[in-house]
């Protein structure tokens, strides 16, 4: 079970555990032809993924539960490759919405949440601004969810025809995420027994107090055919690259570590950490790609704590920033620069353990090698350099 206290330990001090639920187990009929909705790309990327990477973009978002329809299971993994550990296992829903979020519920009871955030897979655009919203009504409620005033006018029809004008006055459009006190939501769920249209329904029918927070216009529902393309007109493609580079000396051993593979020489890297050069080149270009400073920053070799330290560890922890800053990583490109030890007959596992830790298929991975002509401190065998690109999308 993913230690989700420790989780949120990391981000700061807090005083509440939040999670959140994404509901997708629904089948989008109105979308027209096609898979579900929340598996269709939008710019590049399934809507269902864009939507956990809104969630996770929180600092406080401990946690998200994805409840997904069983025959989705294959189109869910596609959908959340290398997603990392914020995002629990799925669950399978139920046959109406109430009973998915039920199913949602159950799921992230063992970990002892304080509040949930319940989201609609198919609004892709929440903003950090919405969810700050719930949460300070969180505060002061067991219930908040966003909303926006009617503005239009409002009219009675049938078969086509006015027949009586509505008014607007106090009226709100709905949207997600809805956010609640865990044992509140739970309670409400367990005695409901109807088929509500959202939580707040199943709330306010036992009485319960729920906040309405500002919405976004930016944060719609995508139902109809119509909607991704307004999406995808208004979607900004924001592609990052960054660029990183590293060298370590040579010392007395008997092998050095590249990319995760442990390679026998009969010298190894010296560094204050295992000195795995393409793996430093690599985070540093994921820590570049997002503008956020280098690998010495993050974790500096003055800290003892970094002795001898699994250079995984720091491309992990870029990785999981990407994630956070809502971007997908594509690509990454890596050229290790020695006379010896030969790279070539380990490039392969290299690229392995690199789209493994990163997760992303192997085949956006590329690791190569080349000389320096015998020119230099490598062509001296003196030591190793490495360089590397990485290439992210924001999701």
């Amino acid at each position: 079970m993913i230690e989700a206290r420790a989780i949120l330990a990391l981000k700061g001090p807090m005083t509440r555990l939040i999670t959140a639920i994404l509901v997708a187990a629904g089948r989008g009929t109105r979308a027209g032809d096609g898979p579900p909705k929340q598996y269709r790309p939008l710019g590049g990327v399934a809507v269902l993924r864009r939507s956990v990477n809104a969630l996770l973009a929180h600092k406080r978002v401990a946690l998200v539960q994805v409840v997904i329809h069983p025959d989705d299971l294959s189109l869910y993994n596609d959908a959340m490759r290398g997603a990392g550990p914020r995002v629990l296992p799925p669950v399978y829903g139920g046959e109406t919405r109430a009973k998915s979020v039920q199913h949602g519920l159950r799921a992230l009871a063992p970990h002892g949440p304080d509040d949930v955030l319940i989201h609609d897979a198919a609004r892709p655009f929440l903003s950090l601004a919405v969810i700050d919203g719930v949460l300070a009504g969180l505060q002061t409620h067991a219930g908040a969810f966003p909303a926006l005033p009617v503005v239009d006018a409002l009219w009675h029809g049938d078969h086509g025809l006015a027949k009586a004008p509505q008014d607007r006055t106090g009226l709100f459009r709905a949207q997600t995420p809805q956010g609640f006190d865990f044992s509140t939501i739970v309670q409400a769920h367990e005695s409901g027994g109807i088929d509500a249209p959202d939580d707040v329904t199943l709330t306010h029918g036992l009485g319960i107090d729920v906040a309405i927070t500002q919405g976004d216009p930016a944060n719609y529902k995508l139902t109809t055919a119509a909607d991704f393309t307004r999406a995808s007109k208004e979607l900004q493609m924001d592609v990052r690259t960054g660029n990183g580079f590293d060298v370590h000396a040579f010392e007395p051993g008997d092998h050095v570590t590249l990319c995760g593979v442990r390679i026998q020489h009969n010298q190894r890297l010296k560094g204050h950490s295992d000195a795995d050069v393409a793996m430093h080149a690599i985070t540093d270009a994921l820590f570049g790609a997002l503008a956020e400073g280098d690998i010495g920053q993050w974790f500096p070799p003055s800290d003892p704590q970094w002795k001898g330290a699994a250079s995984e560890i720091f491309l992990q922890k870029a990785v999981e920033r990407v994630a956070e800053r809502g971007f997908t990583l594509t690509h990454i490109d890596c050229t290790i620069i020695c006379e010896q030890p030969k790279i070539g007959p380990h490039a392969a596992d290299m690229r392995a353990r690199i789209a493994h830790l990163s997760g992303i298929d192997p085949g956006r991975v590329s690791v190569k090698a080349t000389t320096s002509e015998r020119l230099g401190f490598t062509g001296r065998s003196e030591g190793i350099a490495a360089t590397a690109t990485a290439t992210l999308v924001k999701s």
